[in-house]
């Protein structure tokens, strides 16, 4: 293979973290509840017709419809994911919704400012500015994992800019 066909080699990078939103119930357990709420509703409705209340039949089974599209449209929200990348230049944050877009932002890892801020009670995210420009990410994350997440990067990006220079 000649010089030139050689794919590029990606830059080192001195931090890489991916962050996802937490979702506290898993596959199995969406279907245990939803068997739960299924059953109840189903039991419930029966008992209301059994007594002449029969649209309050409908009712239930609409209601155990809304629980699951809320509970779809969380699972959905929650493959939103955002990846932080420290080079030896460049820090590079990239969100991926769930629809499959994405966008990107890049700053100069020498100037970027790492700030971490709270709108509200558990509200909040790490901000990222450089040259006029910001972004903020980790806005799902806890409190404290924002608060770990905030110091692994300004760690990071220290110990990067007091690393002698290669000569």
């Amino acid at each position: 293979m000649a010089e030139t066909d050689r794919p590029a080699e990606a830059p080192a990078l001195h931090f890489n973290a991916v962050l996802h939103p937490h979702r506290s119930l898993g596959p199995r357990g969406f279907c245990l509840l939803m068997g739960f709420i299924c059953t109840v509703s189903f039991v419930a409705g029966i008992a209301f017709a059994l007594q002449g209340a029969w649209p309050v039949f409908g009712f239930f089974g609409l209601d155990a419809l809304a629980i699951y599209i809320a509970f779809r449209l969380s699972y959905r929200s929650g493959r939103l994911f955002e990846t932080v990348q420290l080079s030896d230049e460049r820090l590079t944050v990239r969100r991926c919704f769930p629809n499959g877009k994405s966008l990107s932002w890049s700053f100069s890892a020498h100037w970027v400012r790492v700030k971490l801020e709270t709108w509200d009670v558990g509200k909040g995210a790490v901000r990222l500015a450089s040259h006029g420009r910001d972004v903020a990410v980790g806005s799902f994350l806890t409190v404290e994992e924002r608060a770990a997440f905030a110091d692994a990067l300004e760690d990071a990006l220290r110990r990067l800019r007091t690393r002698p220079s290669p000569a």
